[in-house]
């Protein structure tokens, strides 16, 4: 297990420096940099004027040297500042992964409850079978960004229940619930219907297993079937899913998170792009592909755990 932990995150460190040179070397291609904006901003700025903001910025220097310069500042724990924000870069950059952090996990709470429950109701009960494989193609073929403006206007426009987006004013659960209900709801519907079809599936498949029979024969009351014995090795392929779907669960988080203007890292990747803050975009983009990465590694932990054959060989 230690040794499957160390060579992932030597992969993560290696994905992670590619993965900012080649963002680096997009960023630093394309037109328009902070001295062309302050110029747009301020004609009347000199030759010399450029000159200057130009090394003070770095910018007068080849585009290899500025990210080596910046990864250097990053591993001794400089992240900069950020132009947009006119503050240093952690102060907007860690309450968002936090924000981000909490819808995560709340939506992939919401999604394996109901998505594991209603799978083993139905893999249980066979006359629930179709209705759940029906409600769960339905929920899987509707987009994140359209179920979470119909959710806006019915909910919020319409019954006026649950505010249309951002966070709550006031501290405390309740108000922070209301704000996160839809949110919430958004990022889980599409998954609670993939972990209800694979829960679905693997507790049939578990079910019809002879030693299930045994169990019963020995008189074993049928809770005590369901899930002490059959979900264990159901809950497997439902584990594995869930390592695949880290990745698919961090980017529906962003596009939620800019549909319901929530500060996480979803909108502060949007504005900091738009806002030309390359600096910021290229550590929030880093940041939320290292959750992804981790979140993945985490999962494959759990699948070990569960079942120590796995990667035994």
């Amino acid at each position: 297990m230690l040794r499957l932990i160390a060579a992932r995150l030597a992969q993560i460190a290696v994905t992670l420096v590619l993965l900012s040179a080649l963002t680096w070397l997009a960023m630093g291609l394309m037109p328009g940099d902070p001295v062309d904006l302050a110029l747009m901003s301020d004609p009347a700025l000199t030759t010399a004027d450029i000159e200057r903001l130009r090394a003070l910025h770095g910018l007068d220097r080849p585009l290899h040297e500025r990210y080596l310069a910046w990864a250097a500042a990053v591993l001794h724990g400089d992240f900069g500042y950020s132009r947009l924000y006119a503050v240093p870069v952690e102060a907007v950059l860690w309450p968002a992964l936090g924000s981000t952090l909490l819808l995560l996990g709340m939506a992939l709470l919401l999604a394996l409850v109901l998505g594991v429950g209603l799978g083993v109701l139905a893999a249980v009960r066979p006359r629930a079978a179709p209705a759940a494989d029906a409600l769960a193609i339905l929920a899987q073929a509707t987009p994140t960004f359209w179920l979470g403006i119909l959710l806006i206007i019915l909910f919020a426009v319409r019954l006026g229940w649950l505010p249309a987006g951002g966070t709550a004013e006031a501290s405390g659960l309740a108000p922070a619930l209301r704000y996160l209900a839809l949110p919430v709801a958004t990022l889980a519907t599409f998954h609670i219907a993939a972990y209800l079809r694979h829960a679905m599936a693997a507790m049939q498949a578990e079910l019809s297993q002879p030693y299930i029979r045994t169990a019963r024969m020995k008189g074993l009351p049928e809770g005590a079937v369901i899930w002490r014995h059959a979900f264990p090795n159901a809950a497997i392929p439902v584990v594995t899913i869930l390592a695949l779907d880290a990745g698919a669960l961090v980017s529906g988080a962003l596009i939620t998170e800019t549909i319901f203007a929530r500060p996480g890292m979803g909108k502060l990747i949007y504005d900091s792009i738009m806002g030309n803050d390359y600096n910021l975009a290229l550590l929030a983009l880093l940041l939320a592909a290292t959750v992804t990465m981790l979140a993945t590694l985490a999962a494959d932990v759990a699948q070990r755990l569960i079942d120590p054959r796995i990667g035994a060989g």
